[in-house]
């Protein structure tokens, strides 16, 4: 049975013993109910009925026994009215009670006292008809004749009346008795039922947990470090648990295959991570030999501890009629009598690996072979392994191979992977031993024959008589000569493969100057994508800040300076980010300029004294007597330098102190730095702070993108941890270094060096550097035409006042309707007439069909007719040659800026825009 059949078996059997119970109460009920209504609607509703009849059957009789006895002279009409009144209550009532008499005894009582009270009644009619007569004496006569028929009306009564109360005490009775079978049949379901739901429910709970201890017993026996043995559920039930026992098997099966899966994915995963980083680590040998035999050296050396053999030889091919292969290396050779000194093609299993061009794995070795010899003695290897080295399917060498134990295939794998690339190394440094020793011979060559040529000069005289001997100079000259074309032509070959490298060499390096553009390029287009959005984010925040006429309340403005904040975080990042990926590919402009240092640690203290004032930290700026008051180098580099430095500081120092101290830098701080013998004037800056701390295993992670010290300090700090790469980049290019000391809980100190360049960077640095066009993220407000400016500021002052922009007519061309939102409504708040377009086209439409506009805002991307286009067509009208138009755009190329000024643009300001510095602009240009 399932579990959820016993779950209804015993909720059905609940439901049925509680409607039987239900059944049995109600129909007990209804009985006593019918009991009781009998009783008070029945019988003593006749008991009263017939106490009724004889109250007003006794007003009659008093009433006729009052005229007879006391002979009194009574109206007769007031009588009969009043009998007549009763008689109809008593023919009513008896009317009543016989319509409800439903016993043949309470039937026959009822006729009884019905025919009494007729005859009776007919009496009465008599004595009022001799009342009227005024026969006054023959009233007693008639009353007393009807006495004994009236006293058998009231016994009548009397025993109806016993009869009903007798009737009533039975109902009473029944009701007692049905009262007390009730609660013993009540009890007794009660208690069936009880006992019904207990049994049921005890089975019911009994089975479930057997069955659901069975499963706890099973699961608990999992063991968790060894998934590929999992126990099985016994499945006894085919209920829901016997189903859930069903799956966990299932599961079991299942992951039992995952676990050996995924072993098995982690064995190759892990063998291939042991194989390539062994193979480049044999690899990278190939580079630090320049000849043959020192690279075999090291090579079988480094190969035979890799793969675990105990014996190794490399064979090097010889040209010669018949291919020669001779041992050049070996690997614990002892004496050297391990293998041959040489073997030709064919040649026993070697000479035949060197045919099949395949590797040969030997694992039945043969008594007599050579052994491996230790300190206590000799060992038979237990496998041979001998491979070929071959360039372009041709065999170059031979390496052989013995070990203790078979090799696995993992070994053989690397083998191959060397293998593959050591054909190409055994090449390449052949081919350059044989270009030296020919250069070596023939500078050899060339001494002799210029020997023999000064010899020939002493004996001319002896020319004549040795004829004979100088022909056969001769003849050795021409055949020196023929030998040198051939190592020329070989030279030549060389030189021929050489020049195929440099132009493959050359091509890889227009495909990295082309995806430098590319990046390049990207770096523009997302700088354009994410300013666009950020420009209506400040822009609207900080007007909901500064504007009092919104009537905010202090939590809608402190939501306004949260969104504000946070998009200048996102303007940061996205700065930070481009300019990292700017010095990453080498492409930054660097100025060099005065700074005057004491000026510059002026502007660092008022910028960060804030910051210490906020977090209650001590914050000192100090300069040493020897440090230089002038430094030629880029200042603004080296602003963001100590800005992210005492960033930093600040960030992770929760108390103590930041301190900032500006010495000379000299002597061993100089040692190791590529500009030590260019300039001799250093300046050193050290930031040291009382905080975090950064642990010596991490301080040089930390200079690196996007990396901190560990997950918690980015949790509880933040960043992105691009400040410090940026760092270390920034320092490299003005020619200095950044250097940290930390201990972890105590603080940190950063160094920075940089020296003093006043002739800028030397040449011999400056060629290493890429100064090419980059990307520019700075805003710069006044990038125009500074030379109008001055000219009119010869003329006389600017008028810069709020006022200036009152009632001026601006258009503004934005494609972006959240960008056309923020501006209009900051400009329209300096009652300004703002008029907009969304494009090009729509901009020269409107300028067209509006005679009077003072200024105008144009955006660059833009849909149809781009800014640029839209400046040039505005400028070929004569009107308009004055007009100051002010370019907005989120993509800042150097080469941006020029063509916006070419184009026509008065002025430039880049996006996110800045409010201050848009207005301050634009009353430049009104004024």
């Amino acid at each position: 049975m399932s579990y959820k059949k016993k779950q209804f078996l015993a909720l059905g059997l609940t439901v049925i013993c509680m409607v039987l119970l239900m059944v049995v109460i109600l129909s007990m009920a209804n009985l006593m109910k019918a009991n009781m209504i009998e009783i008070v609607k029945d019988r003593y509703y006749k008991v009263n009925q017939a106490t009724e009849i004889r109250q007003l059957f006794d007003q009659i009789d008093r009433q006729l026994l009052r005229i007879v006895a006391e002979n009194e002279v009574i109206d007769p009409t007031i009588v009969n009215e009043s009998m007549e009144a009763n008689h109809k209550g008593i023919q009513s009532k008896l009317t009543e009670v016989q319509s409800t008499v439903n016993t043949k005894t309470g039937r026959l009582h009822l006729s009884g006292i019905e025919i009494s009270y007729n005859s009776y009644y007919k009496m009465s009619q008599m004595f009022i008809a001799e009342l009227n007569k005024g026969e006054i004496a023959n009233l007693k006569h008639l009353y007393d004749e009807e006495r004994g028929n009236r006293d058998d009306l009231f016994l009548k009564l009397a025993e109806f009346k016993d009869y009903q109360e007798g009737l009533m005490e039975e109902s009473l009775q029944s009701a007692t008795d049905t009262y007390t079978r009730l609660v013993v049949v009540l009890i007794s379901a009660v208690s069936v039922t009880l006992l019904l739901v207990v049994m049921v429910t005890l089975w019911l709970i009994r089975s479930t947990s057997r069955n659901i201890h069975s499963i706890t017993k099973g699961i608990k026996k999992i063991d968790y470090k060894n998934l590929s043995m999992l126990p099985r559920l016994e499945v006894k039930t085919k209920d829901e648990i016997g189903e859930i026992a069903s799956a966990f098997n299932s599961m079991a099966t299942s992951l039992e295959t995952y676990h050996i899966k995924e072993m098995k994915y982690t064995s190759e995963i892990t063998e291939q991570n042991w194989i390539q980083s062994h193979s480049s680590d044999i690899v990278h040998l190939y580079t630090q030999h320049v000849t043959i035999t020192s690279l075999a050296e090291t090579l079988i050396s480094n190969l035979a501890q890799v793969v675990d053999a105990k014996l190794g030889v490399f064979y090097l091919k010889e040209e010669g009629e018949k291919a020669l292969f001779r041992k050049i290396a070996s690997y614990a050779d002892l004496d050297h009598q391990a293998g041959r000194d040489y073997f030709c093609e064919g040649e026993g299993l070697a000479g035949q690996c060197t045919i099949d061009k395949k590797i040969f794995l030997l694992n039945d070795v043969p008594d007599n072979y050579q052994v491996i010899s230790t300190g206590l003695g000799s060992i038979k290897p237990k496998s041979i392994l001998i491979a070929p080295v071959l360039l372009k399917d041709e065999v170059v060498a031979v390496i052989e191979l013995a070990s203790l134990q078979a090799f696995t295939s993992k070994q053989m794998r690397l083998l191959e992977e060397v293998l593959g690339t050591l054909g190409i190394a055994v090449a390449n440094i052949v081919g350059r031993m044989e270009i030296a020793n020919l250069l070596q011979e023939s500078q050899v060559k060339t001494e002799e024959l210029q020997m023999q040529s000064e010899e020939l000069q002493t004996q001319s005289e002896e020319l004549q008589s040795q004829s004979e001997e100088m022909q056969t100079q001769a003849e050795e000259l021409r055949m020196i000569n023929e030998q040198l074309e051939e190592r020329t032509k070989d030279a030549e070959l060389k030189s021929e493969e050489l020049q195929s490298a440099k132009e493959s060499l050359e091509e890889k390096a227009h495909e990295l100057m082309q995806s430098s553009k590319y990046k390049s390029e990207f770096l523009a287009n997302m700088s354009h994508e994410l300013r666009t959005p950020l420009n209506s984010i400040l822009l609207l925040s900080e007007m909901l800040v500064d504007d009092p006429v919104h009537d905010l309340t202090e939590d809608q403005i402190e939501f306004a300076k949260v969104i504000h904040s946070s998009g200048q975080d996102l303007l940061n990042l996205i700065n930070d980010i481009l300019d990292l990926s700017k010095v990453e590919v080498g492409k930054i402009d660097i100025h060099f300029e005065e700074v005057l240092i004491n000026e510059f640690a002026d502007r660092l203290y008022r910028h960060f004294t804030p910051f210490a004032k906020h977090k209650n930290l001590g914050f000192t700026v100090t300069i040493s007597e020897n440090a230089l008051s002038v430094i030629y180098t880029d200042e603004q580099r080296l602003q963001q330098i100590l800005k992210n430095l005492l960033s930093n500081a600040f960030k992770f120092t929760e108390e103590g102190s930041v301190c900032v101290a500006i010495e000379k830098a000299e002597g061993e701080e100089l040692l190791g730095l590529p500009l030590a013998k260019h300039s001799d004037s250093w300046l050193k800056v050290k930031v040291t702070d009382t905080g975090i701390g950064i642990p010596l295993e991490k301080q040089e992670e930390i200079f690196e993108a996007f990396q901190q010290v560990d997950g918690a300090t980015m949790r509880k700090y933040g960043g992105t941890g691009l400040g410090l790469s940026i760092t270390k980049e920034f320092a490299q290019l003005l020619g200095g270094v950044c250097k940290v000391e930390s201990s972890e809980g105590v603080g940190s100190s950063f160094t920075l060096i940089i020296p003093s360049l006043p002739e800028g960077m030397p040449e011999i640095i400056e060629n290493e550097i890429n100064t090419e066009e980059v990307i520019e993220l700075e805003a710069e407000p006044l990038a125009g035409k500074m030379g109008e400016i001055q000219l009119v500021e010869a003329e006389g002052p600017l008028d810069l006042s709020a006022t200036v922009l009152n009632g001026k007519t601006v258009l503004v061309v934005d494609d972006d309707y959240r960008n056309i939102y923020a501006v209009k409504n900051a400009l329209e708040k300096e009652n300004m007439h703002v008029i907009t377009a969304e494009n090009g086209m729509e901009c020269l439409k409107l300028m067209n069909e509006i005679n009077k506009i003072d200024i105008v805002l144009m955006d660059i991307m833009m849909p149809i007719m781009d800014g640029y286009e839209t400046m040039k067509r505005i400028r070929m009208q004569e009107k308009y040659l004055d007009l100051p138009i002010i370019a907005l755009t989120a993509k800042a190329m150097n080469s941006d800026r020029r063509k916006c000024i070419e184009s026509g643009a008065s002025d430039y300001i880049s996006k996110p825009l800045n409010l201050e510095q848009l207005l301050s602009v634009m009353r430049v240009w009104l004024s």
